[in-house]
């Protein structure tokens, strides 16, 4: 049976981005998803999309199709009992923003799967199949769950399937991947809604005065409120910590500013990181290794690339090329 088979269940923006750059790659795929007007339009679009999820799962089942969740996280519990009764021994992967709480849901629920969770780190504040793209991840980093006790065979698996999709691979815990993006990713969301509604408190003149950097502070404030609660309130202890960071920076900010008239501090701290991160996205390179996915430390050594900010960017067998 071939292994170029993927069964995404939930059709939006992420779904629906992953099963058209794996077509793309020349896998064999079909989806299926609970949202009516995803099933129409990716049908209209000649995607083969089963009449309902329990049909799809069954025929991953049946060709040993890799299984991929794109659900939005209080769904998850709903789809993995419909995996249980239908795909138990699959292979199975996800693209959920909190990694932690589908990991301990799988393993309650389904645990004979053949489970390696992920997260690509791509999106836009659009949703909905009409959103996606086959270009949603290329040069991306896609976050795959390196914990222990993972089965290095799923991992290459789900692994391929992210590289097929143009992106790279970062191996990390479900637990650092939480914190990380609670960060990156969260916390972001949770400022650009408090900046949109501080600019839109200052009525109808701020807003017609905001430029880019209102613009671009705000852009992901534009995304379904309940998808982002959904994201971000499931990562509440990650997210909790990042908060108070935050807000101790900003009362830094305010007493300095209120003290001194001097914002020195914030605004170079906030200069230097954001250089850090335009260099880790730029991508300069301090060299490649090779990592053999059979050897007894394997699961440690990525977990090590990640945390150093390393990335997986091919696959040749049971060796993985690491850019540093």
């Amino acid at each position: 049976m071939s292994r170029d088979r993927l069964c995404v269940v939930g059709l939006g923006l992420i779904g629906g981005s992953v099963l058209r750059a794996a077509h793309r790659a020349g896998w064999t795929v079909w989806g299926a998803t609970a949202a009516p007007d995803d099933h129409v339009a990716a049908a209209s679009d000649g995607v083969d999309v089963e009449s309902t999820v329990d049909a799809a799962l069954q025929r991953a089942a049946a060709q040993d199709a890799l299984v991929l969740l794109a659900v939005p996280l209080p769904a998850v519990d709903d789809v993995l009992a419909q995996v249980a009764r239908h795909a138990p021994s699959c292979r199975l992967t996800d693209v959920v923003g909190v990694q932690g709480p589908v990991t301990s849901a799988v393993r309650r629920r389904i645990p004979d799967a053949r489970y390696v969770g992920g997260h690509p780190m791509a999106g836009t504040s659009a949703s909905g199949w009409a959103a996606g793209s086959a270009g949603l991840f290329d040069g991306a980093a896609w976050v795959l769950d390196a914990d222990d006790g993972a089965d290095l065979g799923m991992w290459a698996d789900v692994a391929r399937l992210a590289l097929d999709c143009g992106a790279h691979v970062v191996p990390a815990t479900a637990a650092d991947h939480d914190a990380a993006v609670a960060r990156v990713s969260h916390l972001p969301h949770v400022l650009a809604a408090v900046l949109a509604s501080v600019g839109a408190d200052g009525g109808p003149l701020a807003l017609a005065l905001g430029a880019g950097s209102f613009g671009d502070g705000t852009r992901v404030a534009g995304s379904r409120p309940d998808l982002v609660r959904a994201m971000c309130e499931g990562n509440r202890a990650a997210l909790t910590d990042a908060l108070d960071d935050a807000l101790g920076r900003l009362g830094a900010a305010r007493g300095s500013l209120a003290s001194t008239g001097s914002l020195e501090s914030t605004l170079r701290a906030g200069h230097l990181a954001r250089r850090a991160f335009e260099a880790t996205r730029d991508g300069a390179d301090d060299g490649t290794l090779r990592v053999d996915l059979t050897g007894d430390t394997a699961l440690e050594r990525l977990r090590e690339i990640g945390r150093a900010g390393g990335r997986v960017t091919a696959l040749h067998g049971t060796r993985c090329t690491v850019t540093l």
